[in-house]
């Protein structure tokens, strides 16, 4: 078998606060954005790699009841909603980028009991971005 990771789907609240995360400060590149009845799609992803990320409006969610999108919102709010696994050759140099341009920090650089060193962010929308070093 032959298979390979193309998108992950993470929500977003302010489609230009997102991209300016993605794009501005972690050097992704704007692959797609699309507007659909007053709502926003951006693809982003590393400039390397195939794999890509759709930020997408969590109100656009099929079949969801106005309760859910409710909750939705709510768990995103606290981010509690949505994640992400990135790695970084420089976990500390990376943090230390992302704290002086003031993002969300919920855990600095750490060595984990579970074998990894990694350090947590959020985006604009509270999805929780945790970084990895890689070996």
């Amino acid at each position: 078998m032959d298979i390979n990771i193309h998108y992950a789907f993470l929500p977003h609240t302010d489609p230009d606060k997102s991209l300016a995360f993605y794009r501005d400060l972690l050097g992704f590149e704007l692959r797609n954005d699309v507007g659909y009845n007053g709502m926003r799609w951006l693809t982003v992803g590393p400039p390397d790699q195939a794999m890509a990320i759709v930020l997408y409006p969590p109100e656009a969610e099929p079949g969801l009841t106005d309760d859910e999108r409710r909750t939705v919102a709510e768990m995103m709010a606290k981010g509690s909603y949505a994640r992400i696994t990135f790695a970084s050759n420089d976990l500390d140099g990376t943090f230390e980028q992302l704290q002086a341009a003031d993002v969300d920090v919920v855990e600095e650089p750490a060595d984990q009991p579970y074998g990894v060193r990694d350090c947590a962010i959020r985006d604009p929308a509270g999805n929780l971005i945790r970084i990895n070093q890689l070996a």
